[in-house]
């Protein structure tokens, strides 16, 4: 078993979320589930570099200013693995959307995204992100139905990450 640490990154505009709608890989954990956008780190990179390269290359924007919301734990999600995720959102970006090799962008109204077929934790730590809320949480999932959660208080706000490119 190991532990992997990924990304996950909610981009924002008006009342709206850019969601994934996972349907291109064959053999994908979330297959034909809705998520946004993100994905593992790689060696010798910070969460927030993780989160810039992964929209990046998922949806073809660059972030430009991106708020860290909380982190999550996924314990032995995917049967193997701990997952360790950082939570963004991000309402400065440029650039066009381009085609994802993962599923398909869509903007989805926020009151729909409740609607969306989502991972049931999701369900929970979606309104956090969407009200700007800090948060930490533990999420088991078994055999893809999630078995428990919970959210620990958080001491004190989280600072938002402004960066510049040189």
């Amino acid at each position: 078993m190991k532990q992997i640490l990924a990304t996950l990154v909610y981009l924002k505009k008006e009342n709206q979320t850019l969601m994934l709608l996972r349907n291109k890989k064959e053999k994908d954990i979330h297959k034909n589930k809705w998520n946004g956008l993100g994905g593992k780190l790689e060696f010798g990179e910070s969460p927030l570099e993780c989160a810039i390269r992964e929209v990046k290359e998922e949806s073809g924007l660059e972030i430009t200013s991106a708020e860290f919301l909380g982190f999550i734990s996924f314990p032995s999600f995917d049967g193997e693995n701990d997952w360790q995720v950082f939570i963004y959102r991000a309402f400065q970006f440029k650039g066009e959307i381009q085609e994802c090799p993962e599923g398909e962008l869509h903007w989805i109204d926020d009151e729909k995204l409740l609607d969306l077929n989502l991972w049931e934790g999701d369900r929970l730590f979606l309104p956090k992100v969407l009200k700007g809320e800090n948060f930490q949480g533990k999420f088991t999932y078994l055999e893809g139905k999630l078995k428990e959660y919970c959210f620990y208080k958080q001491p004190k706000p989280l600072l938002k990450s402004e960066f510049v490119k040189p």
